[in-house]
């Protein structure tokens, strides 16, 4: 019988660790996280990380395994998963994925083309020209590089620009050529469960969330990463805005509201990006009952 990765996705805040810790429980296995931040150990407030119980409840893989310091992509993803995969299949006959990054989810479940390690003078390069001349001037490199990547990336999010631009540089070719291969050939079988919920509902999760954090302490954490500021790892909602309050370019009170507003901006591309896949199954939290029943 072929062996099954349950995959339980959808946007930030939606209740996604709670069903997984759940249904990981009641079939008896173990949860691969798939989020591209929580995998970095520094990063465990601002990136609402399980908590100790949780993570002694059901073993968690791909959490705090990874230093803000060292360079981690998807592809790297992908190979590591993938091999955590062929040991937990002679034990299991499902594994749980859990998480909101869409191309960690996509790298595991259909496979990405190899990415390159960016080179860090390219890079330097291409940061220097953003401070120097701004956000357009990059736009309108990338526009000619790659008017595919263009067309979809958030304009407003220099690093996600500056990756296409890097890659782009490094390779001669469209960094979207990348992310548009064929599927790979799995030896496991793949199941999808998506979980949404109305957007006012979920807008009300995010900006309680916001306010928990804080209380939990994001502002220390933040506090103490900042002179990493501009590792690509904390280029992340939640640091970014804190950052420029430490700066003194807006107040504390600002930031607070600048985070609710970007995660719920975040919430939105994520499901933007899932929903173009229709393998995904789709469900709300308080629906566990139906989403056992299709296992």
């Amino acid at each position: 019988m072929r062996k099954t990765l349950i995959t339980i996705l959808g946007p930030t805040a939606v209740g996604k660790t709670k069903i997984g810790i759940t249904l990981a429980k009641k079939i008896g296995t173990e949860i691969i996280s798939a989020d591209s931040r929580q995998i970095f150990s520094e990063l465990k407030i601002g990136t609402a990380s399980p908590d100790i119980e949780q993570l002694k409840t059901v073993p968690h893989h791909f959490i705090g395994t990874q230093s803000i310091h060292n360079y981690y992509n998807a592809s790297m993803f992908e190979v590591d998963v993938l091999n955590l995969l062929k040991e937990k299949f002679t034990i299991y006959d499902s594994v749980l994925m859990v998480g909101g990054s869409g191309m960690y989810i996509d790298a595991v479940c259909s496979g990405i083309d190899d990415l390159p390690v960016v080179d860090p003078e390219i890079r330097s390069r291409l940061q220097d020209q953003y401070h120097r001349e701004g956000i357009e001037s990059l736009r309108l490199q990338l526009k000619i590089l790659d008017p595919e990547y263009y067309s979809k990336v958030d304009l407003k999010n220099p690093n996600r620009i500056l990756k296409g631009l890097e890659i782009s540089i490094i390779t001669g070719k469209p960094y979207s050529s990348f992310l548009t291969q064929k599927k790979k050939i799995r030896d496991f079988s793949t199941l999808k469960i998506g979980l949404n919920i109305g957007r006012e509902e979920l807008y009300d999760r995010i900006n309680l969330r916001v306010d928990q954090l804080i209380k939990k302490g994001l502002l220390e954490e933040a506090r103490g990463l900042y002179p990493y500021r501009e590792l690509n790892a904390l280029k992340t909602v939640g640091y970014r805005e804190l950052f420029s309050c430490f700066d003194g370019k807006i107040s504390l009170d600002k930031a607070i509201d600048l985070i609710k507003r970007n995660t719920r901006r975040f919430a939105k591309r994520q499901l933007t990006w899932f929903q173009r896949d229709k393998d995904i199954h789709w469900f709300q939290p308080s629906e566990s009952e139906k989403i056992f029943e299709l296992l």
